[in-house]
């Protein structure tokens, strides 16, 4: 017997709504604890384990966004039952994320206008994965899950392909996989922090995983497919991690357990590497199995909410983040060199929990105004 739709479209919001609270605590360490900086991949001799595992934990953010957007669009075409539909919407909703990304997005982030500076980051990365899903959902499903794995697994053997700034390829190499600055103008520079050729891989792998959600498909099948391919890419990133070769910068033992252990599970984020891919997208499936087996519990429902209405959430919580800090320094300064800032990470957690509770109320209605109001067309971009 399968299970309602309800279960499965749970499993995902609840996915959506975990990763977005490691998300909310990601930013409030990037707004009050950016003193202690940390690079891509960390220092790990210089970098606190609680530091180091908090900023681990929201490396599963952007793969998890990318891969369900992928799996949501498929559930969006059987929906209306059929590809056309589905690659208008994505196109639409494409460039509207790409719009959003760069004005009110990035003036979050910077309180500055006109901008000197854009960062073009994951709203950025997820809305030109959108567009390019908008063409690629017309493949059949097994070369699109080809496509994608030939992307995430082949896109490493790209890494030391480079070109300078006076080339024609310079922006859409630094667009596609080159992490870097694009001088737009004398006034104006765009930071492509989110490289997009592998979030391509990823929603194209979400897209192909569709079918197992689809109202039809078995729920203990579902299930077991969750299971066996969650399982699988961990093994693999075990597995390739240990030849310590392809894929990802060397670890090495440290002077502890502990600090081998960080080297180990110490990996590249952007562009993210075949390692990162299937260590993050394997946890994402294992999470999807145990909501679907948890769904009953009230935190997996209240998790549901967060991810109900992600867009919403992602704005809210940027401009109540920036309005803090700058209340924080009207009150009481500048400290800790050039920035205002907790001391300790125990310091952000409490600061992200206590955010999660503030912004709940807020969220809960918007997602419940979101599911009413089907007729106002432009809430379902958000």
């Amino acid at each position: 017997m399968n299970n309602a739709p309800a279960t499965r479209l749970l499993s995902i919001d609840a996915l959506r709504g975990l990763v977005i609270l490691f998300m909310l605590l990601d930013h409030v360490r990037e707004t009050f604890y950016l003193h202690m900086q940390v690079g891509d991949p960390m220092d790990v001799a210089q970098t606190e384990p609680a530091l180091f595992f908090s900023r681990t934990l929201a490396h599963l953010c952007a793969p998890v966004f990318v891969f369900l957007t992928g799996l949501s669009a498929f559930l969006f075409a059987e929906k209306y039952q059929g590809a056309a539909q589905a690659s208008a919407f994505l196109f639409k909703r494409g460039l509207f994320l790409v719009l959003l990304e760069l004005t009110l997005v990035n003036f979050a982030w910077t309180f500055q206008f006109p901008p000197s500076v854009i960062y073009l980051q994951v709203i950025w990365a997820i809305g030109l994965s959108m567009l390019a899903l908008s063409a690629l959902v017309w493949l059949p499903r097994v070369a699109l899950a080809t496509l994608g794995l030939l992307i995430v697994a082949g896109h490493n053997l790209l890494d030391g392909l480079h070109f300078p700034v006076d080339s024609v390829l310079h922006i859409p190499w630094a667009i596609l996989h080159d992490r870097g600055w694009i001088e737009a103008s004398e006034h104006l520079r765009l930071r492509t922090s989110y490289p997009l050729l592998p979030w391509i891989g990823i929603i194209a792998l979400g897209y192909a995983a569709g079918p197992w959600f689809a109202r039809s498909a078995s729920a203990p099948l579902r299930r077991q497919r969750l299971l066996s391919a969650g399982f699988g890419m961990l093994a693999g990133f075990v597995a390739l991690r240990l030849l310590n070769g392809y894929g990802e910068k060397p670890w090495a033992g440290g002077e502890t357990a502990l600090q081998t252990l960080m080297s180990f599970f110490n990996i590249t984020k952007y562009p993210p590497s075949l390692l990162f891919i299937a260590l993050t997208l394997g946890v994402c499936l294992l999470l999807l199995y145990l909501f679907e087996r948890l769904q009953q519990r009230r935190w997996v429902q209240r998790l549901g909410v967060f991810g109900g209405a992600p867009m919403f959430f992602y704005l809210l919580h940027l401009y109540v983040l920036k309005i803090l800090y700058l209340a924080c320094v009207a009150t009481w300064g500048l400290n800790q060199g050039e920035y205002f800032g907790f001391g300790s990470m125990p310091g952000i957690w409490l600061c992200s929990i206590l955010l999660a509770f503030a912004l709940y109320p807020p969220v809960r209605w918007f997602a419940a105004l979101k599911a009413r109001r089907r007729d106002i067309a432009w809430l379902k971009y958000l």
